[in-house]
């Protein structure tokens, strides 16, 4: 019962949040921030860690939290190197739920315990992601589905949060069958699976080789929400195939990426740019960032960045992006129909006239202010 009454609770969350977006273009859908840069791992294709920082202070990391939540910002996420080596994660995570963002949290499973899980729980986590590299750890990644699969049974039993497993495909990963056999496992305790492209040390992305081809199609026919970003969208198609894509990176206004210094970046990929401090971020560096173009923007994998695009393509572009959602899922399911709510937030949003008048008596319920634009 109690699990059942936090999905309901993060349900309505994630209403807010989509009916938050389609009203307000310039606040922050997603901000990912890093509390601590050491990891406990060397995974051989990541640039986002080192052996030795130190924590940011608590002070620091509530301030952070604090200016998040000012700009407006709908979604935090803790990332790394390794949050969990944190040890003030909790206070971080609850300060994210009492300033009303949904809190989540990428780790690599390692340092979970029963009792750890139980603690997320109690400090209010929303939704928690691993990405599981093969089933057999190599000399290229130690996050294996022998060594985690333990920590994953665990979280099936405690965690009263979300959960998302990522099978990986891409150069480095030796044995592409493993992807699947991840995805399968998630599955199976119940948890919600996708699947990441390997990208360069820019977020630039590398051609699947032809067996990795076969596996990610395998997996893309696995039935799942229509917001997975697997199933609905043609971004990771051509990701997989080494195809550029159009369109408009919004990073460093929908999308941004706090360093551990505290200074904001596009995305993990792209640090220094534009290299702001959190503290001095406006809604006028808001609104310029998302609006300037980016180079690196075609061959791009960063796939959360690509979903606050979505987003606002469903703000700006709604019957075109909501059709190509449809009709790429219809593809996979035949027989697939939109969710009961997202059938009546399409309803109210899709056409002029109701989205003014239904759209503020929605917006009003869920308590999200009118913005000035």
């Amino acid at each position: 019962m109690r699990r059942a009454l936090k999905r309901c609770a993060r349900g309505v969350r994630e209403v807010r949040m989509f009916a938050h977006a389609m009203k307000s273009p310039s606040h922050p859908i997603l901000a990912q921030i890093v509390p601590i840069r050491r990891c406990n791992l060397t995974c051989a294709y990541c640039n986002e860690y080192d052996r030795t920082s130190a924590p940011v202070s608590l002070e620091t990391m509530l301030a952070r939290i604090d200016r998040l939540a000012d700009l407006r910002t709908t979604i935090i996420t803790l990332s790394g190197g390794e949050p969990t080596l944190h040890p003030d994660l909790d206070a971080i995570i609850a300060r994210i739920r009492q300033r009303g963002a949904i809190a989540t949290l990428i780790t690599n499973g390692y340092l979970l315990t029963p009792e750890r899980i139980i603690r997320l729980n109690g400090a209010g986590l929303d939704y928690l992601q691993i990405s599981i590299d093969n089933v057999l750890p190599d000399d290229v990644s130690k996050k294996s589905l022998k060594v985690l699969d333990r920590k994953l049974e665990w979280l099936a039993e405690y965690a009263e949060f979300g959960v998302t497993i990522n099978s990986v495909l891409g150069a480095g990963v030796l044995r592409p069958e493993d992807a699947a056999t991840v995805a399968q496992r998630a599955r199976g305790l119940g948890f919600t699976s996708t699947v990441g492209i390997i990208h360069d040390h820019s977020g630039q992305l590398k051609p699947l080789a032809p067996a990795h081809q076969d596996v990610y199609a395998r997996l893309t026919q696995l039935k799942g929400s229509l917001f997975s970003f697997a199933h609905f969208d043609s971004f990771q198609e051509n990701i997989s195939r080494g195809l550029p894509n159009a369109w408009h990176c919004r990073a460093g206004g929908r999308f941004l990426y706090i360093c551990e210094d505290g200074l904001v970046h596009y995305c993990s990929q792209q640090r220094g740019r534009p290299g702001i401090p959190l503290a001095d971020y406006t809604r006028d560096d808001l609104i310029r960032e998302a609006a300037r173009p980016k180079g690196c923007a075609p061959f791009c994998t960063i796939s959360c960045v690509h979903q606050t695009a979505m987003l606002d393509d469903f703000r700006t572009r709604p019957r075109e992006t909501l059709a190509g959602i449809i009709e790429r899922r219809r593809q996979l399911d035949p027989a697939f129909q939109p969710p009961v709510m997202v059938r009546a937030l399409s309803w109210m949003f899709l056409h002029k006239r109701r989205r003014g008048v239904l759209g503020s008596v929605l917006l009003s319920a869920l308590r999200i202010p009118t913005e000035r634009e």
